[in-house]
Parts: structure tokens; C-alpha cells; sequence
């Protein structure tokens, strides 16, 4: 998982801000990078959700500074979740927003610049939560196979490393970040039954290593042409640095193409299929919960509403009574 980095000085120097909440700023950037270890993505997300906030703000009335932000008034924030609404941002997004804001809101009340009570009395955005959209076990299997892609233009050595990527997220439910984040001296080889890895927050958990994964990755490592240090990445790229997940993504899409897949058959979408798969051979839930890393156990039972969907399904498909057929009536 790359490591979250601090804002920049030529990022902040950007910031519509006045000098003194342009170095609360910076404080706030580097305390969520290095103290609290939040993930990169959460960490550039807040980042640009402030800055499109202070914009707004600045459109307003001028350079934003720290006393004018704790003088905000609820309407304020409302005025600025209006505005997103209006380009368009989702309810999942508005929710990160008022998460990031309330972020750098608690920073300035612990360095003693007072209280932004506005953000506290706006209540968040009511999300529905999505249902993962997991693959049909064939397509899974089919998108992990290394043969897939036998006829791209590709040196060898890149198409079994992205079968041994994808081989972890469906293989052990990884997510692409924990995939990559994988180090060399914890490579899972045959002869390995389990795997540590580092989920969201930095927080490790352990999962078990099928040998089909275990042979995908020893497989990569045979056919590298880098040196891989075993303090280094499990995972390169073409010239040998940290791989991107971009490129595991890039290389999903053309298999995508391949096999006729819809859209929603991405990499985080291998992980949806583990666990789901599991779950429709009598897996248990709390032993899922804790192979995919997940906080709350409610997170885990989005699953149980893809089962019972699949089931339904398989149900109006195949019973004689389900159909929407009008039932013929008898001749008089």
C-alpha cells in the first residue's frame, strides 16, 4: 500500500488561505499522513475536499482564515454541500466531504484556534449502501486464468505478475492496495498456508494462501527480470518500481473486453466474488468478516443481500409458476 504523503509546500503556496490557516493546514497534512497513518487515497481525498470548500468560501467573501471559519454559520456549510450537489457529487461523496471538514475542524480545536461548531450542527448526507457487484464463479476463475491473455503482445513475465496479482484479490479477498503492499520477504509460497497483510489504517490481519495463489506468485517471481530486494515490493513495474494499480486495472478492462464481461468486473470486484463465494458455499459470516478486514460486521452482511438476489433470480428463472407468461386458458 503506497504511503500517504503531506501536502507540498508549491500545493499549500495554491491553498486560497490566509499565512496562519495555511500552516494549520499544514499541520493537519502532515498528522493524518505520518501520525495517524490514514491510507493515501483518504488522505488526498480530504486534501482536495478542503481545498474546493476554501474555494468556495473565498468566492464569497475574500481570503478564508481560521477566526472566519469558526465563525461559519450551519448555512455556510449548507450553502457549499448545495453547490456540489449541483455539480453533481453523489451522497457518498458529500459524506467524505463533511468527514474530511470535520477532520481539520477537530485539528484546529486541538491547537487551541476554537471550535467550528457549523459543521456540527449539519447533519451528514443519508447514503444507501451499494451492493457489491460480484462475478459469476466462472468469470472469476476465467479472469485469474494466466492463459487468458497468452496472445497479448506482453513479455511473459508482466502477464503471470498480473495473474498472481489477481489470483491474491479472488484467491484471499484482497484489496488491490494490500495486494501490492505485499513485501518480497512475505511473498506467499508454496509450502505457505497464510498470509499477513496490511488492510486500511495499517491494521494487519491474516488470510489463508490457496496453493493455485501461492503457485500464480511463485511463478512471477521466477519469471522477473528485476532484482527484488526482500525488503522491497512483492509487485514491480515494467522497470522495476513499485506497480501501480492502475496497470492491474488496465490489464482487468482488456480481459473485460475478452470475455464479454459488463463494466462492473474490475479488480475490487474479485474481492466481492471471494467473499460472496464463500458465502453460497455456507461460509461463516464472522469468519468472512475477518478474512476481508472489514470493522463492522454490517459491512460483511451486504453480502447476504447479493445471495438472496442471486438466489431470487435463479428462482423466477427456473420455476414454472415465476414467469411472467400469461397461463393459457382452456379451449371451450
Amino acid at each position: 500500500m503506497p504511503p500517504a504523503v503531506p501536502l507540498t509546500e508549491a500545493e499549500l503556496a495554491r491553498l486560497p488561505a490566509d499565512p496562519d490557516l495555511r500552516a494549520a493546514i499544514r499541520g493537519w497534512s502532515v498528522a493524518l499522513a505520518q501520525e495517524r497513518r490514514m491510507a493515501a487515497n483518504t488522505v488526498e481525498a480530504y486534501a482536495r475536499d478542503l481545498r474546493q470548500f476554501l474555494e468556495f468560501l473565498a468566492r464569497r467573501g475574500g481570503t478564508p482564515t481560521i477566526v472566519g471559519l469558526v465563525a461559519l454559520k450551519p448555512r455556510d456549510i449548507r450553502g457549499f454541500m448545495a453547490a456540489r450537489r449541483a455539480d453533481e457529487v453523489d451522497g457518498r461523496s458529500l459524506m467524505r466531504m463533511l468527514a474530511g471538514l470535520r477532520s481539520f475542524a477537530r485539528h484546529l480545536e486541538r491547537e487551541g484556534h476554537g471550535v467550528v461548531a457549523a459543521l456540527g450542527a449539519v447533519r451528514s448526507p443519508k447514503v444507501e449502501r451499494r451492493l457489491p457487484r460480484p462475478l459469476p464463479v466462472g468469470a472469476a476463475k476465467a479472469l485469474t486464468d494466466p492463459d487468458l491473455r497468452a496472445g497479448e503482445d506482453r513479455e511473459p513475465w508482466i502477464l503471470a505478475r498480473d495473474a498472481a496479482v489477481l489470483a491474491l484479490l479472488y484467491g484471499a479477498g484482497l484489496r488491490i492496495s494490500e495486494a501490492l503492499g505485499i513485501r518480497r520477504e512475505d511473498a506467499p509460497l508454496p509450502g505457505s498456508d497464510a498470509l499477513t497483510v496490511l488492510g486500511k489504517g495499517g491494521k494487519p490481519r491474516m488470510v489463508p494462501v490457496l496453493p493455485v495463489v501461492a503457485e500464480a506468485v511463485a511463478a512471477y517471481i521466477a519469471a522477473c527480470p528485476h532484482p527484488l530486494p526482500l525488503e522491497g515490493p512483492l509487485f514491480v513495474g515494467a522497470r522495476g518500481g513499485p506497480l501501480s494499480a492502475r496497470i492491474i486495472q488496465y490489464a482487468v478492462a482488456r480481459a473485460r473486453g475478452a470475455l464479454g464481461l459488463p463494466q462492473s468486473a474490475t479488480p475490487h470486484a474479485l474481492r466481492h466474488s471471494f467473499a460472496t463465494h464463500l458465502l453460497a458455499r455456507q461460509g461463516e459470516m464472522r469468519a468472512i468478516q475477518e478474512l476481508l478486514g472489514h470493522a463492522s460486521l454490517s459491512t460483511t452482511q451486504l453480502y447476504t443481500k447479493v445471495d438472496a438476489a442471486r438466489l431470487m433470480s435463479a428462482f423466477e428463472a427456473a420455476h414454472p409458476r415465476a414467469g411472467r407468461m400469461p397461463v393459457p386458458r382452456p379451449r371451450a
